[in-house]
């Protein structure tokens, strides 16, 4: 079973960054969106009462939820150091919670750091599933920077870290 110690700190920055740019969608009355904390049970702690081992209780569905401008959202956070990112990094559960979630009329999506690179990518839910049907099907078990719709990648803006905002506006455009 994956503990706290080996995986709990990975992408940290990358959702910090999230946090604070949801933080100002929210003070502008763009978006609500919440983080959704894995549930974990300690196992070992420090005399200071920090927990310094642990492992995690149940599958957690996606990082964040919310509304914007009355949409109903969900999305992970990701992050990749290659150009290259292994589809292991998403579990099946979750695939299976966003597709679900765009099927009650939600929107679904991942956004991914590459951090190589230093650009951000939205992932929406309809590539995920190319990707994914693409590896049940015995291809490959990643997909590359270079298969990526280059309109999806973005960078940061003044005040905001992340604004992936634009992104849904192109998501949104390209589903009517």
């Amino acid at each position: 079973m994956a503990t706290y110690k080996s995986r709990g700190l990975r992408g940290s920055t990358f959702e910090e960054f999230i946090n604070k740019t949801n933080e100002v969608y929210a003070e502008n009355g763009l978006a609500l969106i919440q983080k959704i904390p894995t549930p974990i049970t300690p196992i070992d702690m420090d005399n200071k009462g920090h927990i310094t081992l642990a492992y995690f209780d149940q599958k957690s569905t996606v990082d964040y939820v919310g509304a914007i401008q009355g949409i109903p959202v969900c999305f992970d956070a990701k992050e990749c150091n290659k150009d290259t990112f292994p589809l292991q990094n998403i579990h099946e559960h979750q695939v299976n919670f966003m597709g679900n979630w765009e099927a009650q009329d939600g929107l679904a999506f991942i956004l991914i750091f590459f951090s190589e690179r230093d650009v951000y990518y939205y992932l929406t839910f309809e590539k995920l599933k190319e990707f994914w049907d693409r590896m049940q099907e015995g291809g490959r078990k990643s997909f590359r920077i270079e298969e990526l719709d280059e309109k999806y990648f973005f960078t940061t803006k003044p005040n905001l870290l992340v604004p992936y905002l634009d992104m849904i506006n192109i998501d949104l455009s390209s589903r009517t």
